[in-house]
């Protein structure tokens, strides 16, 4: 029996990009037989479908058989969630559960500092580091961070990039690339189905916006997606554009402010699995403003794609989002930052529809080929199974 640990930062109902690659992972393993897997996380506030968790709380719970350990967090600094009990716990799984391989998602950098003495206690063990993205945004600590880095990175059995373009634009994984496996993320497609009803909202949509190319974007309403700039660009376009802005985040109400009395643009807000695949389907184009290499792989952008829609994003030098849509291929990539080119991409799309259509045929087609959950579970098996 094998037996696996996974350090996140937040689980699910917390929804988010790493720990749904957690997530996925946990999938992948689950029905084999060999395998005992279990995940430690922190705990914050959070609550989807009925299910709660509450960032004071310490305790132990499952996901579909799966332990999850979440650490009561008593504050957060740059993002990062701080915790009394996380080393308590986790020192109690290196010691009982004992793990044969460990996996920590990156950048967790609380987490790592706890793990990186226990690991060097029992040299056994297989380690993983999955790494999402460099600490970009916080320079400070990124700094701070260097030395914890390159222990990291010295430690780890197999670096995981989710592109190849991640690796040779990261100054931390470009030394290491001996070390480093590509794993694409991939589009859950149990989570974003057509179904009748499904088919009748996005009819809703197409009526409710009736006569305008409807342009969809999907993330977290923070800074380093960009969505100020899709707003700026919003200026250039004709009247018949709906840009619609699907998310929650603290950029709520600056974005709204910002758009003032345009209407063209418009949040929609927190939307569940069903609306969000309801206006994938009544999209004619993903928008993707991301700006930054915080925005490592773009899962909106595969799923936007997955409904055969050309995407326009920007260039951002390092990142993956320019791995997974291919400029003239899948969709329309420009220069970072440029409201101007950005407009004039959704009014070539929008005027243009057999480019459209090409596009958005060739879009589906990539993620059909690469970034599949089928896909995905055999690459994390392989490696597995390598270690």
């Amino acid at each position: 029996m094998k037996k696996i640990l996974q350090i996140i930062n937040l689980a699910y109902p917390f929804r988010g990009g790493m720990n749904r690659v957690a997530e996925d992972i946990m999938h992948a393993l689950i029905g084999r037989e060999d395998i005992l897997q279990k995940i430690i996380c922190f705990n914050d506030d959070a609550q989807d479908n009925g299910i709660s968790t509450h960032r004071h709380e310490t305790v132990h719970d499952e996901l579909e058989g799966v332990e999850v350990v979440r650490c009561a967090s008593v504050a957060k600094i740059s993002s990062q969630l701080i915790s009394l009990t996380f080393h308590r716990e986790l020192a109690k799984l290196i010691n009982d559960f004992s793990p044969d391989i460990v996996i920590l998602h990156y950048p967790n950098p609380f987490a790592a500092y706890m793990l990186l003495p226990l690991l060097e206690k029992k040299k056994e063990a297989k380690f993983i580091l999955y790494w999402h993205l460099d600490i970009v945004r916080q320079k400070i600590l990124g700094r701070l961070f260097h030395r914890q880095n390159i222990k990291l990175l010295d430690r780890a059995d197999a670096v995981v990039a989710t592109s190849r373009n991640y690796i040779q634009g990261s100054r931390y994984l470009s030394q290491y690339e001996n070390k480093c496996t590509v794993i694409p993320c991939c589009v859950q497609t149990d989570r974003i189905l057509i179904t009748p009803e499904i088919q009748r909202m996005a009819e809703n949509i197409r009526n409710e916006y009736q006569g305008k190319t409807i342009s969809v974007s999907v993330g977290r309403l923070v800074p380093y997606k960009g969505f100020e700039y899709l707003i700026k660009a919003s200026e250039y376009l004709a009247d018949d554009f709906a840009v619609l802005i699907a998310g929650g985040g603290e950029g709520h109400a600056k974005l709204q402010k910002q758009i003032g009395g345009s209407k063209k643009v418009k949040l929609l807000g927190k939307i569940s699995d069903e609306e969000l695949s309801a206006y994938y389907l009544a999209s004619d184009i993903i928008s993707f403003p991301s700006i930054t290499k915080n925005e490592a792989f773009g899962i909106s952008l595969v799923e936007g794609m997955y409904f055969g829609k050309p995407a326009v994003t920007f260039t951002i030098p390092g990142s993956g989002v320019n791995y997974v849509s291919i400029n003239g291929v899948t969709g329309i990539e420009c220069p970072n930052r440029d409201v101007k080119a950005f407009a004039d991409a959704l009014m070539r799309l929008k005027n243009d529809e057999k480019l459209r259509s090409t596009l958005g045929c060739n879009a589906r087609q990539r993620v059909l080929d690469n970034f599949l959950y089928s896909t995905f579970k055999e690459n994390i098996i392989n490696l597995i199974d390598k270690l």
